[in-house]
């Protein structure tokens, strides 16, 4: 009986903070609400149709004319005019005229015609990535569409209709984008991204919590009870008050916006279970830096950007050096965008992403210990400020 009402104790007082502070408010509602949506709004739509080209052809014959004609065809293109010279062409890209330039160089149809390679120039403006993956998938396809019609034409020439025994390409290249089907951008990115913003919702809320707590000068309540109790009753407050938050991230926001939802659902929330475990009680770690409620903010700013990067979304974790991969596995999304992924996006199961699920589990065991260590010194200390001011 003494456990349970101490464990109540704990979670009465931190349900206390959590709802009459408006900062940690917007932790708990309002950034797993907003950010989700917004962030995959920004990525949406996932692809870039009719980009705006200019072509520059030098060689003005009928092969020159047909590649444009092709290019123009694509659902990705939209051939706007043509430019005299690249100058031209340049100036139209600097007034956002169009996005890319296709050159086509002076002998390209002569060059075909003796069996040479001949080469058209792709220039691209790089301020959105979608659109220079469009022009490129394009430019390749119908090259690739043309070399294949001039190579059985040339066979033809040599055999006559020994074109026709074979039609086609040769080497076809057929892409398929596992856990992606659509190949799209948003679809790539955002489902590592909500694990990262369940990830610092839940770290920044309980740090904010810290700064509350310091203010108030309310880390002796506990002083009465066990820390473990103390730490517990705190921890699964901040637990259950992110369970909504949890599902709706992790199911709603993909379920909104088409994300691929290839796993078993209630494995995927038991793999979340040890991410919002030790991204808890990596926040209590961290309020021993937290002095004030604001504090929080310094927090966030320098660690978005970098678990960001750590996490290999952007930059894959083999290419990274040593150092690098020793701070991205402190980090829990780290293990947590990792096995979403393959789970949510490719149906793995929660047996195929154990050496993550076992890597959260022991990140939760440390944080914890840390944890601790962190509420016994912050507890001591605030004890020993209010003795000696009584004193």
């Amino acid at each position: 009986m003494g456990f349970m009402k101490n464990f109540a104790k704990a979670f009465a007082s931190e349900f206390r903070i959590a709802i009459h502070d408006q900062g940690i408010l917007v932790f708990l509602i309002l950034l797993p609400l907003a950010y989700p949506v917004l962030y995959s709004l920004i990525y949406n739509p996932e692809f870039a149709r009719d980009v705006a080209v200019v072509v520059v052809d030098n060689d003005r014959t009928s092969l020159s004319r047909e590649l444009t004609r092709n290019l123009d065809a694509c659902q990705e293109v939209e051939v706007i005019g043509y430019a005299a010279d690249l100058s031209e062409a340049k100036r139209a890209m600097d007034s956002r005229d169009c996005f890319a330039i296709i050159e086509i160089p002076k002998g390209f149809q002569r060059k075909v015609g003796r069996g040479e390679t001949a080469n058209a120039v792709f220039y691209s403006d790089m301020s959105l990535l979608i659109r220079y993956k469009g022009v490129l998938t394009a430019a390749t396809n119908v090259a690739l569409a043309m070399g294949s019609e001039l190579q059985a034409k040339k066979i033809d020439e040599v055999v006559p209709l020994a074109a026709t025994l074979s039609s086609g390409d040769p080497m076809p290249v057929e892409s398929h984008f596992l856990g992606n089907i659509q190949g799209g951008f948003d679809s790539f990115l955002m489902p590592g991204v909500l694990i990262l913003i369940l990830q610092q919702a839940t770290v920044l809320a309980v740090g904010m919590a810290g700064g509350a707590r310091r203010e108030k000068g309310l880390y002796c309540e506990g002083n009465g009870m066990s820390l473990p109790t103390w730490l517990l009753g705190r921890a699964t407050c901040f637990v259950v008050l992110f369970m909504v938050p949890t599902i709706y991230i992790c199911h709603y926001v993909p379920l909104m916006f088409s994300f691929p939802m290839e796993g078993n659902t209630l494995e995927i929330f038991a793999f979340i279970m040890p991410l919002l475990l030790s991204s808890v009680m990596m926040g209590y770690c961290l309020q021993g830096l937290v002095t004030e409620r604001e504090s929080v903010f310094i927090i966030w700013v320098i660690t978005s950007i970098m678990f960001l990067f750590l996490s290999g979304l952007t930059w894959p974790r083999y290419a990274m050096s040593p150092v690098w991969k020793a701070l991205a596995d402190c980090v829990p999304a780290t293990f947590g965008v990792l096995g979403f992924i393959k789970m949510n996006s490719n149906g793995s199961t929660l047996s195929q992403v154990g050496p993550c699920y076992t890597a959260l589990w022991i990140q939760t065991v440390i944080y914890t210990c840390m944890a601790m260590i962190t509420q016994w010194y912050l507890r001591k200390s605030e004890c020993n400020l209010r003795n000696n001011t009584i004193e």
